[in-house]
């Protein structure tokens, strides 16, 4: 069990809060209205967009072949003539242009559109032939997208949502049909005994994805339940086998008490009988964690210091003849809420590999609030094998390389929903808290 001087906090924690899940066919239907209302809102804008510069580009049209019918007068006659049309004036220097653009197009010279007062709307071409001669265009009574610009965006915002709802029916069918198959096999999966699973409940479900992984959970629990069957009978044979010699035993130390009853401090009687007794309990702890019963019947408040001394004295032989010191600390007087007899055996196995693999030095026990220490000055234990205790017991899982005492430690503690904390410096420190 110790082999080196190897420094590790490894913890082993009680079962966490179940996991909430979320529904695959409400996620389904959440994620095409999202997807349906980004498309409908680029949509919306690249047709906006689409709108507004075909009418420009419609008056630039206009405005360009104007210019261009205007600059030929001017090359024949030179002289310019009137526009065609009401709506375009020609200008000949900037300080002559309308209020409305003036100032803007000074500043911004390369600016071709321009907005007025009063929802005028104006459109600049600068003659390239002529300097200083400019074609204005005032098409605030052609314009048939922007007066119209809160309409729109008012149709695009109701058919935005009518193409959501629209989404949100069709999800939502699409995410039943696809869900339920899921749902149905979850719900028979879910919390059930694999005994309890029916058979061959692969075959109602389609032939997918979703019937792959129903035959896949079937031909698994079909396994899981057999080995449950092996173990329940392997189980209750050991439970035979095994408590048959030790009630053999301890009715032969009560005959042989009764037979000599001058003889009842007999050390080695007394040694029989302790050892029967925590067989006993051993045998009762193993058949309880291999059952995994999880039950508060027989927990109740009990005085954890006469346990410890009990152990002690149990565990006793494994330090003759050694140089070692055990120190129970007064703060061992307290109660906890705990099963005795696995208490006892975690209690037994704690101190007994402290005791087993100390060779010399101190053996510390002691009570901090509801944490139980047992602490040795030991070689330690190498971080690899310290790693193994802590990591989740797989049923039926054995002791790798640690000793069966500190796996059944670890099977207790994952168990009873205690803490296990294992730190190794200068010896070995195990601290259970009893939740």
């Amino acid at each position: 069990m110790k082999n080196s001087n190897k420094s590790n906090r490894p913890q082993v924690h009680a079962p966490q809060n179940p996991i909430k899940f979320h529904s695959l066919s409400r996620k389904i239907v959440n994620q095409f209205c999202l997807f349906t209302l980004v498309i409908s809102a680029v949509w919306g804008m690249f047709c906006f967009i689409l709108m507004y510069n075909i009418e420009d580009e419609f008056i630039e049209r206009e405005v360009r072949q104007e210019a261009q019918f205007l600059q030929q007068g001017y090359d024949q006659d030179k002289s310019w003539s009137v526009p065609r049309v009401g709506y375009m004036t020609l200008y000949f220097s900037k300080s002559t242009l309308p209020d409305d653009i003036k100032q803007r197009y000074i500043t911004e010279p390369n600016r071709k559109e321009f907005s007025g007062e009063d929802g005028r709307h104006y459109h600049l071409l600068a003659l390239p032939k002529s300097e200083n001669i400019y074609l204005v265009a005032e098409v605030s009574e052609m314009l048939l997208v922007r007066p119209f610009t809160k309409g729109i965006l008012k149709l695009m915002l109701i058919t935005g949502l009518i193409l959501v709802l629209l989404a949100f029916v069709i999800a939502w069918k699409i995410g039943r049909k696809t869900a339920m198959p899921l749902k149905q096999l979850a719900d028979l999966v879910n919390g059930v005994a694999p005994e309890h699973i029916p058979d061959k409940f692969a075959q109602q479900f389609p032939n997918n994805e979703i019937g792959i992984l129903a035959q896949t959970l079937e031909t698994a629990m079909t396994r899981i339940n057999q080995s449950l069957i092996r173990e329940k009978c392997f189980t209750r044979d050991v439970s035979h086998e095994l408590r048959t010699p030790v009630s053999i035993i301890k009715n032969a130390v009560e005959v042989y008490r009764n037979q000599h009853p001058a003889d009842v401090n007999n050390p080695v009687i007394n040694r029989i009988s302790q050892a029967s007794t925590q067989m006993e309990q051993t045998v009762t702890t193993l058949l309880t964690l291999a059952r995994e019963e999880h039950t508060e019947v027989d927990k109740k408040h009990i005085k954890i210091l006469p346990l410890i001394e009990q152990s002690i004295i149990d565990q006793n032989h494994l330090i003759n003849k050694k140089p070692i010191q055990v120190e129970v600390n007064d703060n061992c007087n307290v109660e906890v809420y705990a099963q005795s007899g696995m208490l006892t055996v975690l209690l037994d196995n704690l101190i007994g590999n402290a005791f087993q693999y100390t060779q010399q030095g101190m053996v510390t026990i002691e009570m901090q609030e509801n944490t139980l220490i047992v602490a040795d000055t030991g070689p330690g234990i190498e971080s690899s094998i310290s790693g193994n205790i802590t990591e989740p017991a797989v049923k039926g899982s054995q002791s790798t390389g640690y000793g069966f005492g500190l796996s059944i430690v670890k099977r207790l503690c994952e168990h009873q929903g205690w803490l296990l904390t294992l730190s190794s410096e200068r010896g070995t420190k195990i601290s259970i808290t009893l939740k």
